[in-house]
């Protein structure tokens, strides 16, 4: 009996990595978060521009609206000038719901994801990131209670102009 609890216990621990996994983007299977809309990540040496973006304990993005050329590759440097750690993550709504509530159950969750940067207080961290696409990519800092308090923000990807990619 207690053998059989153990195995249950062990096999539910198992799936819930999977769905873990799965849930936080991990790319170790090639995972690509489900919606090749949002782009892909950037080669560092073909960066077309820099944005700053500000990352606040009043739970908020600055700028929180950004817009871009399709084709761009993006590198932002994301500043913490709060005082709790604080991240951003782009993706699409329905994946940036599903990681927060990953979040929610697992804090300690760390990021090894190209489209997602963990930030401490005063520090500053980067995303290099190429939009291939025209639409809205939408972004989120994670960390538990953030995303619900408003802490998110969009990159509004326009078609680029003819002549360019």
């Amino acid at each position: 009996m207690q053998r059989n609890l153990i195995r249950s216990a062990f096999l539910a621990a198992l799936l819930s990595m999977a769905a873990f996994a799965h849930a936080s983007g991990n790319h170790a299977g090639g995972h690509d978060h489900g919606d090749a809309a949002i782009g892909q990540p950037g080669d560092a040496t073909r960066v077309t521009r820099t944005v700053r973006v500000d990352m606040a304990d009043t739970m908020r993005f600055t700028p929180a609206q950004i817009t871009v050329q399709r084709g761009e590759t993006i590198r932002f440097l994301a500043i913490n000038s709060g005082r709790v750690r604080h991240e951003m993550t782009l993706g699409s709504p329905a994946d940036l719901i599903a990681h927060a509530e990953q979040m929610r159950k697992h804090p300690e969750m760390e990021h090894a994801d190209a489209n997602a940067v963990t930030v401490d207080p005063g520090q500053t961290g980067e995303i290099v990131w190429r939009f291939t696409q025209a639409g809205t990519v939408e972004f989120g800092c994670l960390q538990p209670g953030h995303f619900e308090a408003g802490m998110r923000g969009a990159v509004e990807v326009q078609q680029a102009r003819a002549g360019k990619s």
